[in-house]
């Protein structure tokens, strides 16, 4: 699922990046690793086998202290690292010694700090402990052959990276250990690198003891070993798009991908944390927008894929709910949430509020607006005719796709303004504006202030305290309870009043719908003419826990199976106590705009 991005390059510039492409890679940048390090332990001792990028070998010590003078190998603002590799100080042997470490922290989360260097790992045994000191104490000659016990992928990180990324490679880290274990008792696939890598080692010491010139022999390894050609291809992958798609020894895939390297607009990243609380907080309501072509998807995605990912893909569109996608694909709602969360984990899709005619967009303050952008040629070449500036001079203030819309031009003409739309959506040009209703009762002339005693409409006016449903509150975690195909309102039994005008017990209703307000409030909103039609009154009562700023004009009319023009009538008869605002939706904001 990603791209090589030394695609192109001669094989003698892959092999190795220069100062200037390293620092490219690691300035200011706390979520890329500084080196990756594979080292083992044995019968041999412990062995630093492979680390990318190479150490950059010292021909003399003036050269050492050279580059220790150059001013710009010092990191003035703390946050980086003093020289190329940050951990090129440390010499082999020494990281092969505090790296590898015992068999009894095996299969366990290794980190260690020294200095500004961070070390994650996991240590994985090969062989079980038992049949280990059975080895050591039996006198045949198989005691005198090199056995491997454990291994360990490192990657190197700053200190003060944030737990989030750290978390993220040591996961990483586990996903490769688990793949080289299985080849390992499959075929004694890293067996037979490492002796290839050791061998190079030797091969380069003793060439070094001939003619005396220091050579580093993780250069030559790279042509000769898969294995270490598929860690300088994790690290490459790591510290550009952010997706490692690697095939150990050319048969088990291993996948993964790093979001703070995906999710990132405007130059800032999505902590993970915020991904997860929106991915939580999905409704049947929201819509999946794929940031790529269904032909590009489906290309990626790999042999042994779900067969329910690839009809979601040539199922979905920007104008479905996923309630609808759903229905569309013949899939249940809990697996097309899980499909959808999938989709936007990797950057493939992101979530939407789906198009129709009513919704409001604007220009995304972050969006590159520039004459000649790459963005202004990709629009000219996919929709000939048109320019980008002029398209989104339209949305410079809030503006509904309904005003686009010219009863006298063709079909064909409303169908590209909604590829224009989706298009700019992908590249989070525009941004939605959502309605939203709070309840904001004049002051009475006795009390012209507001009490610090009195709670907050928020406050008194309790969702559960409604029976209306749990998914209705912001961020509460999505599952199989409130995903079903029909509105929530159906089981609300309380919010359902019976029809028929004034009975007895619609007015009771009314009454205790209303307790939750003070007594000046519910006579201001007795005193409004609407509120003298008993349909209206009981109407506003049965919303009432929407109004205080939290749910949009689409959630309700999802929620309570209405239509936008009796919402619409409704606002307008209690105007006099309602505040109409219209701001982003915050479950799907972190998708448009950065995080500030």
């Amino acid at each position: 699922m990603m791209f090589n991005p030394l695609a192109g390059l001669p094989d003698d510039r892959k092999s190795m990046y220069s100062p200037s492409q390293n620092s490219v890679y690691k300035t200011g940048d706390k979520t890329s690793p500084i080196s990756v390090i594979l080292v083992s332990s044995g019968s041999r001792g412990n062995k630093l086998l492979f680390r990318y990028p190479f150490q950059r070998v010292a021909e003399c010590p003036s050269s050492l202290t050279a580059k220790q003078r150059s001013p710009y190998a010092l990191n003035t603002s703390g946050d980086g690292l003093e020289d190329q590799d940050g951990d090129s100080r440390f010499s082999d042997i020494i990281l092969a010694t505090i790296l590898a470490t015992k068999s009894d922290m095996c299969g366990k989360k290794f980190e260690l700090k020294i200095d500004n260097v961070r070390f994650v790992g996991h240590p994985t045994l090969l062989q079980h402990p038992p049949i280990i000191q059975v080895s050591k104490t039996d006198p045949s000659p198989k005691r005198e052959m090199p056995t491997m016990i454990l291994f360990n992928v490192v990657f190197a990180l700053r200190a003060n990276a944030d737990p989030s990324v750290i978390s993220c490679m040591h996961n990483l880290s586990r996903r490769i250990a688990i793949a080289l274990q299985h080849e390992e008792r499959r075929c004694q696939y890293l067996t037979r690198e490492a002796k290839l890598m050791l061998a190079v080692q030797d091969e380069i010491t003793t060439m070094t003891e001939t003619d005396g010139s220091p050579q580093s022999p993780f250069r030559q390894i790279l042509p000769k070993c898969k294995l270490a050609r598929d860690l300088k291809e994790a690290y490459d992958s790591l510290c550009t798009t952010g997706v490692v798609r690697l095939h150990i020894n050319n048969w088990l895939e291993v996948s993964f991908c790093l979001p703070h390297k995906i999710h990132r607009i405007g130059g800032n990243y999505i902590p993970p944390e915020a991904l997860e609380r929106s991915l939580k907080a999905i409704r049947p309501y929201h819509a999946l927008l794929l940031l790529e072509s269904e032909k590009a998807l489906l290309t990626q995605l790999p042999l042994d894929c779900s067969p329910a990912m690839v009809r979601l893909i040539k199922t979905c569109s920007a104008v479905k709910n996923l309630q609808q996608l759903a229905q569309d694909a013949d899939l249940a709602l809990l697996q097309i949430f899980q499909i959808a969360a999938h989709l936007v984990y990797w950057g493939k899709a992101i979530i939407i509020y789906p198009l129709c005619e009513n919704n409001v967009y604007m220009l995304s303050p972050h969006a590159n607006i520039c004459l000649y952008s790459p963005l202004a040629e990709q629009f000219a070449q996919q929709f000939p005719g048109h320019d980008l500036p002029s398209m989104l001079a339209k949305f410079s203030l809030p503006v509904s796709l309904a005003e686009f819309r010219n009863p006298l031009e063709a079909p064909a003409q409303e169908a590209q303004l909604i590829q224009m739309v989706v298009w700019m959506l992908q590249r989070r040009l525009l941004i939605q504006l959502h309605t939203y209703v709070c309840l904001l009762v004049p002051p009475s002339e006795d009390e012209p202030g507001f009490r610090d005693e009195d709670p907050p409409l928020a406050a008194r006016v309790g969702g559960r305290s409604l029976s209306t449903p749990s998914a209705l509150s912001f961020g509460s975690p999505t599952s199989s309870d409130d995903m079903t195909l029909t509105s929530p309102s159906m089981d609300n039994s309380s919010a359902e009043l019976l029809p028929g005008g004034d009975s007895p017990l619609n007015k009771r209703m009314t009454e205790t719908l209303l307790a939750s307000l003070s007594e000046h409030e519910r006579q201001v909103i007795l005193n409004i003419p609407a509120a003298q039609n008993p349909e209206d009154l009981r109407m506003f009562a049965r919303l009432l826990h929407y109004f205080r700023g939290h749910h949009h004009l689409e959630e309700i009319m999802y929620n309570e199976n209405m239509r936008r023009s009796q919402l619409k009538t409704l606002f307008d008869k209690f105007r006099s106590v309602l505040v109409v605002t219209n701001h982003e939706d915050p479950i799907i904001s972190i998708f448009q705009s950065p995080m500030e």
